[in-house]
């Protein structure tokens, strides 16, 4: 199973930080975080983070980037001009 999720980690210590909570939160999850859609504001401007593992809780890895203060929503269409 895959979960890709939109945030707004904005650089490669933010996000490894990050990575290092969520390996810890959940050790059997493979995580990775994409950084190339940083430049405009959030939503349009945003990371990418995906999570490939057999059981993903979506609702506990969004509180735990909100209990860092960081934006986490599942990956919807959006249309951005």
């Amino acid at each position: 199973m895959i979960e890709v999720f939109t945030t707004n980690v904005q650089g490669k210590a933010q996000a490894e930080r990050i990575l290092g909570i969520l390996s810890h939160s959940f050790p059997t999850l493979k995580i990775n975080f994409d950084l190339s859609e940083t430049v405009l504001p959030y939503p349009c401007g945003h990371s990418i983070l995906r999570v490939e593992g057999t059981t993903i809780n979506s609702e506990k890895i969004i509180a735990v980037l909100r209990q860092s203060g960081l934006i986490c929503e599942i990956l919807e269409n959006k249309v951005c001009n």
